[in-house]
């Protein structure tokens, strides 16, 4: 028997339910079969996953809780996520991830797992999130490369992408770059740099959260200031006009990991 998920605490109260223990553990997926971590009604996710996995082992866990909500295609590379489970659930901490990583599929793994430390919460104790786009910049595709970068076979300009860059980094309303978004669309990104690579080159972010798409609609308007079909120094007036069309097009999820996490305590 399993548990749905708990309430969400209030600012402070970061304690799993009476009866039961925290843990914490780092999980990597690839994207591709999955409609983003959370839980959805017809299709498979990562979270549903791992709680069957912790189900097999006999927990009545409840769901687990990650940093961030990837989308659908979205592949992580270590994923802080935490899981309570009843206190008396036995499978020791040293052999969790080993246990875990039997009973899920081959695209899935727990990397490490550990007691929890007293007030950690995945989520909401997070104080940054880190993603790195990558793209295949190569005349040719490659295989190998199928399904975890985006094939670009036109050369790009790295130095025209990271001064587009600079006027993006900081503390905005990033509307211009968010798709069927509710919330309040102010953000701050601490960091967006292009990394050029042999053949791969990587775009990385960090911020403590983003809008939906919101990555994905940077690297969108980047590939196009790196074509040289949008001047640098238009990016100021995308951002100051709040209009989604003004922007590049979502970049397809494939290429987009999410790379780390902070956490201050």
């Amino acid at each position: 028997m399993t548990h749905p998920s708990p309430p969400i605490p209030g600012p402070r109260d970061f304690r799993p339910p009476d009866g039961h223990r925290r843990l914490k553990l780092a999980v990597a997926w690839d994207g591709r079969a999955y409609a983003g971590w959370q839980s959805q009604p017809n299709a498979a996710s990562v979270q549903d996953a791992l709680h069957a996995a912790f189900g097999r082992l006999g927990a009545a866990a409840f769901r687990p809780v990650a940093a961030g909500r990837t989308d659908a295609g979205v592949h992580a590379e270590a994923m802080p996520a935490h899981v309570d489970v009843p206190e008396a659930f036995r499978v020791p901490v040293a052999k969790l991830a080993r246990a875990l990583n039997a009973h899920l599929p081959a695209d899935v793994a727990v990397l490490h797992a550990a007691e929890a430390t007293t007030g950690f919460h995945a989520r909401f104790s997070c104080t940054e999130r880190r993603y790195t786009y990558r793209l295949l910049c190569a005349p040719q595709r490659h295989p190998l490369w199928e399904g975890r970068a985006l094939h670009v076979p036109a050369p790009l300009d790295a130095a025209a992408m990271n001064a587009a860059a600079d006027h993006l980094t900081g503390t905005h309303d990033f509307a211009a770059f968010a798709t069927q978004e509710d919330r309040q669309t102010v953000r701050e990104l601490r960091a967006l740099v292009i990394h050029p690579g042999e053949a791969v080159w990587e775009v990385r972010v960090a911020g403590e959260s983003f809008l939906r798409h919101m990555v994905r609609g940077l690297v969108g308007t980047l590939l196009l200031v790196g074509q040289g079909r949008l001047a640098p120094d238009a990016v100021p007036d995308i951002l100051r006009s709040g209009q989604r069309a003004q922007a590049g097009a979502n970049v397809p999820p494939h290429g987009l990991y999410f790379t780390g996490a902070r956490y201050d305590r």
